[in-house]
């Protein structure tokens, strides 16, 4: 499957004056200018996501082929998140740092598009991360709990999500610290 595409997820529950929102529109619009062919998929996760209950639990672990039209209906949000994944070369994630961690909305996307035999799976040797080939950045802000720091849980765990379904090469860019009127925002 040939990925052409870049999907900009922001996370920030602030629309004005929301820097996750304002660095990753600076580099979706950089990455395009590299290579103007780049589609964009923008999911706006402040708008809501659901949150993973017994039936899609049920539905996930039923065998793809023994789904019952219920089960399918229950996963289809699910599986237009991972379909975004699947076609995204690049891959923005905004978030604001809440109390230590990552916004709620964010940790449902999560648990929407870790899927076992989707996103990841179980092998002899562990855990094997399914989304090869993709780059990722983590734009990241905080008012007060410094990125990178020992009270920063949202980065370290965003990794971990990322090289848990295979994603290993993330670009961490701290938000606070860019200069959004330059012309290039990526760190060198």
């Amino acid at each position: 499957m040939k990925q052409s595409g870049i999907l900009s997820i922001n996370s920030s529950g602030r629309y004005q004056g929301s820097l996750t929102r304002l660095v990753s529109e600076k580099l979706v619009n950089e990455l395009q200018k590299q290579d103007s062919s780049l589609r964009v998929t923008e999911r706006d996760l402040a708008k809501g996501l659901p949150f993973v209950n017994e039936q899609w639990i049920e539905a996930n672990f039923t065998d793809p082929e023994m789904r019952n039209d219920s089960q399918k209906d229950v996963l289809a949000f699910s599986d237009s998140l991972v379909s975004e994944l699947q076609n995204a070369e690049h891959i923005i994630i905004g978030s604001p740092i809440y109390n230590f961690s990552i916004p709620a909305v964010l940790k449902a996307w999560v648990d929407m598009v870790a899927r076992a035999r989707v996103t990841f799976r179980y092998t002899e040797n562990g855990p094997e991360g399914l989304l090869k080939n993709k780059k990722a950045y983590l734009i990241m802000a905080s008012g007060g709990v410094p990125i990178g720091s020992e009270m920063d849980f949202a980065t370290s765990y965003l990794k971990q999500v990322l090289r848990f379904i295979g994603i290993t090469d993330v670009t961490l860019i701290d938000a606070t610290k860019v200069d959004t009127s330059a012309e290039n925002i990526l760190p060198e």
